[in-house]
């Protein structure tokens, strides 16, 4: 039997980490074993707003700037016997989220620490956080080659101790679709600037003599820490832009935060998904596998895990901020079914590989070697 520890965000927060940590933990503490999880919080949750869900599952909040809570974030940790720990800059507190670091060195047990962003260009706090990170760390997990080499290039950290697991993956692609008409593009995820979306919408309005028509359907929230400090503004802007460019009417920015079964849906309708992100160094998208898991053609922007999981044929690779080589690349795939096929094939061919369960038993087997040591 093993108890686990995750330090991580977690539901009902809405972000990728959380929701990578919520199917990681359910896929990873299975039979005996234990799953005790440390949520990162910005502030305090009021005790009428808390989400049964949490409650169930969360152990102790880790809060940022608040020492106690730090204090009662190691001691669940150190009851377990080894911490899975989500690493993000954001989403700890302190200057690029260094507050972590403190917890890292009052561990007793082995941590495993996974790295959702490795920086190609790091200011040096960034830096020295990062390799302080590694460095009390027993084994850190990246998920794309590039992410590895990239940590082997810019930064000082023992690669012996790297392991690659990629990005666990639902099953989607045997879901029942949402109902529509015509082709449709689509985007999810969080919205905030930076996604690019407005790259796409400006390559959708090249697609509109394409029968039947073209529709784009942006589906996400804005981030809860863009919303506090920009409120709607990307969003509006957005729905401004589809209507100067004529295609309100086909371009749909559903604000709802999606349930599992909404997406898979909305996923299996898709056509083709379009990733525009403007970030050159994106190390991991879940949004991207969890495309490609379903077996959708995806377009994506020259970010390094679209390059990497896209290269055996999966999608097209487009520059970035380029609506004219986006709009040519949405227009191969849907006006060819024989493009479409090949690339839904590559990418299904790949699946059995990153389901939740398959990346789970590499994390079973890293860990399971950190208390072999620890036993020893």
């Amino acid at each position: 039997m093993t108890h686990y520890g995750f330090l991580s965000t977690f539901p009902p927060t809405r972000c990728g980490l959380a929701t990578f940590t919520e199917s990681l933990s359910a896929a990873l503490v299975r039979h005996d074993d234990e799953g005790t999880v440390v949520r990162a919080l910005d502030q305090p949750e009021e005790r009428g707003h808390q989400d049964p869900r949490a409650r169930s599952r969360v152990r102790t909040d880790l809060i940022a700037g608040d020492s106690l809570s730090a204090l009662r974030a190691t001691l669940a940790l150190n009851a377990c016997d080894v911490a899975i720990v989500q690493h993000e800059y954001g989403i700890y507190g302190g200057r690029d989220g260094d507050e972590v670091i403190g917890v890292l060195a009052a561990l007793r047990i082995p941590a495993v620490v996974v790295l959702h962003t490795v920086l190609v260009a790091p200011t040096p706090h960034q830096r020295e956080v990062l390799e302080e990170v590694c460095r009390l760390a027993s084994v850190v997990v990246v998920m794309t080659i590039h992410a590895r080499d990239n940590l082997a290039a810019t930064y000082a950290v023992d690669l012996t101790r790297v392991r690659v697991i990629p990005h666990g993956v639902q099953h989607v692609a045997l879901r029942e679709s949402e109902p529509h008409s015509g082709r449709r593009v689509v985007t999810w995820g969080l919205l905030s600037p930076g996604k690019g979306i407005e790259w796409g919408i400006r390559a959708v309005a090249q697609l509109t003599d394409i029968t039947p028509d073209v529709e784009y359907i942006v589906a996400g929230q804005t981030h809860p820490k863009v919303l506090a400090h920009a409120g709607e503004g990307y969003r509006t802007m957005l729905a401004g832009l589809a209507g100067d460019l004529g295609i309100g009417s086909s371009v749909r920015i559903d604000g709802r935060y999606l349930e599992a079964s909404q997406l898979a849906a909305l996923i299996a309708s898709a056509d083709v998904v379009l990733l525009p992100y403007d970030s050159l160094d994106q190390a991991t998208s879940g949004v991207l596998a969890e495309a490609v898991a379903a077996g959708v053609p995806v377009v994506a922007t020259a970010f390094p895990h679209a390059v990497e999981l896209l290269s055996n044929g999966a999608g097209i690779v487009v520059p970035h901020q380029d609506p004219d080589a986006t709009a040519r690349a949405l227009r191969e795939i849907i006006t060819s079914a024989a493009v479409a096929d090949r690339m839904r094939e590559t990418a299904l061919r790949e699946t059995n590989k990153t389901t939740w369960s398959a990346v789970a038993d590499r994390y079973r087997t890293v860990t399971a070697r950190l208390a072999a040591g620890r036993a020893a």
